[in-house]
């Protein structure tokens, strides 16, 4: 029998050559698997984000299983007759129980046949979207530049970097955070960039979410821009994260990302199409600030909305006082003291991965290493807070936004309101 790891490489290797459906036609006539398993791989926009496979039949029905225990959400539950199910509507792609599950039965969905079957088939442009987290994750030769050559190389027809779209955010948040001051609230919650983070607090902590400003995270506000300007495009987002595949398909929000890759598939779609980035030219276009590219690490967004503030209003007398918390344990602690009135920041930063969205499940280098490349690709921006950066107010003004109250005010595609 065909393990799900051997099957979704056999339908990659087959996808990528063009012979997706012989390879199903001959998987179907010569192996014994699991149907529902080979759906999952052709269909994954029908699956949660975390699906399960038919090594969960090893899992003992009589002692609670490790993901089951793992699960912030209560998403892993049991049927009837004792098996384990994710349910769709609880997950949140956090991965823990991906992580601790012994027989491997759990696994983020796939999501890259389709998008193959789709490059083939050259029909419409399918933009790659890369998390700012991506600096030093394929060896430190891979840089931006050579990043967007080698999509290109792969068909798409385009590669745009997240961390423009964290600046708007940025910017965003600092002028909401001006505005609570002024209307003397308390606190506010952020990040937007984080699903644990957001989920953790309408899922559990509901009372809360007066306090959230009412933003997208920068990866759907990226691909809500590219369907604004191409309303035929495929958008694909890239990270090291597999809650961000929950994120997308959450029905406020599906309508910016079509597909999420997690930064370990796309490796394997380098290393399948042979991409030798050392004779890859140096596509280069400095978009973001540094505010944007350190999103990806724990405490990025604290510091780069006090930067934003510190230039907008140099002599503000009310200041933000930052907290942090790192991890999903340290999110969960940090909302409970939030709610029994234990705190004194005015400005809380939840990120669900230890280390930030370097620490996401599927990154390919330590989160330690991770920050150290996120803080040195900062460094090396032109601009160092978005309102300096004159490609995020062109991007602004291309969108139709030509003044703060555009920005904040009324319905637009960078606003969400949560429930």
């Amino acid at each position: 029998m065909l393990t799900f790891r051997e099957l979704y490489d056999r339908l990659v290797k087959a996808s990528f050559n063009n012979n997706l459906n012989n390879e199903i036609d001959n998987i179907r006539k010569n192996h014994e698997f699991n149907e529902n398993e080979l759906d999952s791989i052709l269909h994954p926009e029908n699956y949660p984000s975390v699906i399960r496979t038919g090594s969960c039949e090893n899992c003992s029905s009589e002692k609670t299983p490790a993901c089951e225990v793992a699960c912030l959400f209560s998403a892993i539950k049991r049927d009837e007759e004792g098996k384990v199910v994710v349910d769709r509507k609880d997950c949140t792609g956090c991965g823990r129980c991906v992580e601790v599950c012994e027989n491997k039965g759990l696994v983020e969905r796939k999501d890259l046949v389709p998008i193959l079957e789709l490059l083939h088939s050259k029909t419409v442009p399918v933009y790659a979207m890369i998390a700012p987290a991506f600096n030093g994750q394929f060896t430190m030769d891979v840089t931006a530049g050579k990043l967007r050559s080698a999509f290109k190389c792969l068909g798409f027809y385009g590669m745009l970097e997240v961390a423009l779209f964290a600046d708007i955010l940025t910017l965003k948040e600092a002028l909401e955070f001006d505005r609570m001051i002024q209307e003397d609230k308390d606190f506010m919650l952020t990040s937007c960039c984080c699903p644990i983070w957001v989920a953790m607090i309408k899922k559990i902590y509901h009372d809360l979410i007066p306090h959230m400003p009412p933003s997208v995270s920068p990866m759907v506000a990226c691909g809500r821009a590219i369907k604004k300007i191409h309303p035929e495009a495929v958008t694909v987002f890239i990270g090291p994260c597999i809650a961000k595949k929950a994120e997308a398909k959450e029905p406020d929000i599906k309508d910016a990302v079509d597909y999420v890759l997690t930064f370990q598939e796309v490796k394997e779609l380098f290393e399948l199409a042979e991409i030798d980035f050392s004779r890859l030219p140096e596509d280069l276009r400095d978009h973001s600030s540094r505010a944007g590219r350190i999103y990806a690490r724990t405490g990025g967004v604290s510091e780069a909305v006090q930067s934003t503030l510190n230039r907008l209003n140099p002599g503000r007398k009310i200041p933000l006082i930052a907290t942090q918390a790192n991890g999903a344990v340290e999110c969960k602690r940090l909302l409970k003291d939030i709610t029994e009135g234990n705190i004194k920041a005015n400005f809380m930063e939840g990120m669900g991965c230890v280390g930030g969205c370097v620490g996401g499940p599927k990154a390919l280098i330590p989160y330690k290493e991770g920050t150290e490349h996120v803080i040195e690709y900062g460094d090396l921006a032109t601009y160092k807070t978005p309102i300096d950066n004159p490609h995020a107010i062109e991007l602004l003004e291309q969108l139709g936004f030509n003044s703060i109250e555009d920005l904040l005010e009324r319905d637009n595609i960078f606003i969400r309101r949560f429930k």
